[in-house]
């Protein structure tokens, strides 16, 4: 997904996150996620966006942050 902040410069930050550290553990359960998935956040950390698990695809999310970022 890293990939995407090449795609939006300047627009988009990616980040990682490692989903057996505690935090990660407790934020996956709080999203309604099984074990991860992708999340869109506004730059103040508001969810705006998500897709749990394995049924992640990179097209949604660029369609998505493009939806998004044209308001």
């Amino acid at each position: 997904m890293s990939e995407l902040e090449n795609e939006f410069p300047g627009q988009v930050k990616a980040q990682n996150v490692d989903a057996t550290a505690p935090d990660a553990v407790k934020t996956i359960k709080r999203l309604g996620f099984k074990n991860h998935g992708l999340v869109i956040r506004s730059a103040k950390g508001t969810v705006l966006w998500k897709e749990p698990d394995h049924t992640v695809k990179i097209e949604d999310a660029r369609a998505e942050l493009e939806k998004l970022l044209k308001k």
